[in-house]
């Protein structure tokens, strides 16, 4: 069975600081980091770990895309998250510095892709976000007997994790998944 991954960069990353904050008592639980924007900066992901937790044996990966927020001209993290096997997909914040056209291109891909390269009854599609914007793209592919696997951290959506064919919680790894 092959596997199509399917990564939203800052949310894994910033929801992971919010873990990361509660982990190391920066702040009393995950909850409060999320409400009070508290983040542990010292963590930051391996995406060699991610790629590998979330998208099993290389071999096994017939895709991986990693979604996300144009960098500063200076910030190598996309060509690590090349090197490491993701193809990488940015788009330019507007004009007020917020994210667009990620969650939304990463579902069109899923479902691009499931009629494209997804063989039906033989490969499955693992998506890395926790979003509940994605439960009908989920609930649509499931019915065309697709099985979607949810990789997050615990506090994700309770719709996100009770469409997927099935949830993997990402805390109990966050030690395994820093640099």
């Amino acid at each position: 069975m092959a596997n199509l991954l399917y990564v939203d960069n800052s949310n894994v990353w910033i929801e992971g600081m919010h873990v990361a904050a509660a982990a190391s008592g920066k702040a009393p639980n995950v909850w409060a980091a999320v409400q009070q924007k508290i983040c542990d900066y010292d963590w930051t992901i391996d995406f060699g770990k991610l790629y590998a937790f979330a998208g099993g044996e290389r071999a096994n990966i017939k895709k991986a895309g990693l979604f996300g927020s144009r960098p500063p001209k200076n910030d190598s993290l996309w060509t690590a998250a090349e090197r490491q096997g993701f193809e990488v997909i940015v788009y330019d914040r507007n004009i007020a510095g917020y994210e667009k056209k990620i969650d939304t291109d990463i579902v069109a891909t899923m479902i691009e892709d499931s009629y494209e390269i997804l063989k039906v009854g033989e490969d499955e599609i693992t998506l890395v976000s926790g979003d509940a914007d994605y439960v009908p793209a989920i609930e649509k592919l499931k019915k065309r007997g697709i099985p979607v696997h949810v990789v997050f951290w615990g506090h994700a959506a309770r719709d996100l994790k009770s469409a997927a064919t099935k949830f993997v919680n990402l805390d109990p790894y966050l030690d395994h998944l820093a640099r």
